[in-house]
């Protein structure tokens, strides 16, 4: 019973930690901000913070990891080959960024640092290199170049659509993302 209630206690100091710095990065960039306000606003001592971070650095980089790792599990249990599940799947992925939608809107926003945007373009490249090798038949070289240029496009279609408040629907944004993939520019008219 005591490593229940100590369990739920961690939990739950976690928890308003990454709630608070959260909060604070949607006004101030994570270089400005210190473990003292983290701590006032989770009506927390720093002690107990320390107990758990290093610094505010360490708390970003946790809950980014968090993120990624649902995203890579996520991704993972996808096989783009058959072309009708890509639409699918693609709106699958935008519906789970929607229900992160308050961590990557503040996460992408200018007050994060871009690490988080970098190991998301990291996880999705890898990803999309993989798949569209062994459907499309490219070579690594060429595959890298396009891989990079559609994630960055996707991710900044999906900064867009969180900083409108999520103005489309995920079916919309993910007919849009696979339009522009799969026909170009022309593809949206």
């Amino acid at each position: 019973m005591t490593s229940n209630k100590l369990d739920r206690r961690k939990k739950y100091t976690r928890m308003v930690l990454r709630n608070s710095l959260l909060q604070l990065l949607k006004v101030k960039q994570i270089s400005t901000i210190t473990v003292k306000e983290i701590c006032e606003l989770a009506d927390i001592n720093r002690s107990t913070f320390y107990a758990h971070y290093s610094d505010q650095f360490e708390l970003l980089a946790q809950i980014e990891e968090e993120l990624i790792e649902d995203m890579s599990m996520y991704l993972s249990s996808y096989n783009l080959e058959v072309e009708d599940e890509v639409l699918q799947k693609t709106e699958k992925l935008i519906e789970y960024f929607a229900t992160k939608e308050e961590e990557c809107r503040i996460l992408l926003n200018n007050n994060g640092d871009s690490s988080f945007q970098k190991k998301v373009m990291v996880v999705a490249q890898n990803f999309i290199m993989k798949n569209w090798q062994e459907i499309h038949y490219l070579d690594k070289e060429i595959s890298e170049y396009v891989s990079s240029f559609i994630v960055s496009g996707s991710i900044q279609i999906m900064k867009t659509w969180l900083m409108n408040g999520m103005d489309k629907s995920p079916k919309e944004i993910a007919e849009i993302i696979i339009n522009l993939v799969n026909k170009g520019i022309l593809g949206l008219k």
